[in-house]
């Protein structure tokens, strides 16, 4: 305990105002997408873009490269999201997965999973010694599908997140961001809220007449 307890304040002095903002920002983006708040992106973007940076200082490339692709995503989600009927209405709404989809979801985790955790391997071994491929790996192949998700509005995209928020906390501890550790901590009780509200509101329009 005592060994963690040191870590945390080691870690702590090596904190940036770089991170505290991708910190807010990141929370803010959370927040946003619990309630469909079209602001998640322009506030995710903001976070994603710091994070890439402070990724690649630490030799967390798995985590550099998520946060690229959610910046490329959070684009597109952002077209997604605004898109309107004849009656001003969002097009995209909030719905389940079917069975096909979660199957198709498992496949391109598994497909990304392997695909990094092959490249971080080689870094590991010729560049950087201090990656760490199966971590990464994980928490970079659950992001991605959880961020493809969001961006469709599937419920499911929030089992991603809660995944993606356990694997970083560890990983962002040992590399001392203990703000980003403890970030992603947040992110998980975040995660949690937002996938029981995603489900009320697929319910909800479940057994709601539709137009």
């Amino acid at each position: 305990m005592q060994s963690l307890l040191d870590k945390f304040i080691s870690g702590k002095k090596n904190n940036s105002w770089l991170e505290y903002i991708a910190v807010i920002t990141g929370i803010a983006s959370v927040w946003f997408s619990r309630i469909e708040n079209i602001l998640v992106y322009p506030v995710g973007l903001v976070n994603t873009i710091i994070y890439v940076f402070l990724s690649s200082q630490v030799h967390l490339y798995g985590e550099a490269s998520v946060n690229l692709y959610y910046t490329i995503v959070s684009i597109y989600g952002w077209v997604l999201w605004e898109r309107r009927d004849q009656h001003h209405d969002t097009v995209l709404k909030i719905t389940f997965s079917g069975r096909k989809e979660v199957l198709t979801q498992l496949a391109f985790f598994a497909a990304f999973y392997v695909v990094v955790f092959s490249i971080l391997t080689y870094l590991k071994t010729s560049f950087s010694p201090g990656a760490i491929p199966w971590a990464d790996a994980f928490a970079t192949a659950t992001a991605f599908t959880g961020m493809w998700l969001m961006a469709r509005k599937k419920v499911e995209s929030w089992y991603w997140w809660i995944a993606t928020n356990i694997a970083s906390i560890p990983l962002y501890f040992s590399k001392q961001f203990v703000v980003t550790s403890v970030y992603y901590l947040i992110l998980l009780v975040m995660a949690v809220m937002g996938l029981i509200e995603w489900r009320k509101r697929a319910i909800a329009r479940r057994y709601s007449p539709q137009p």
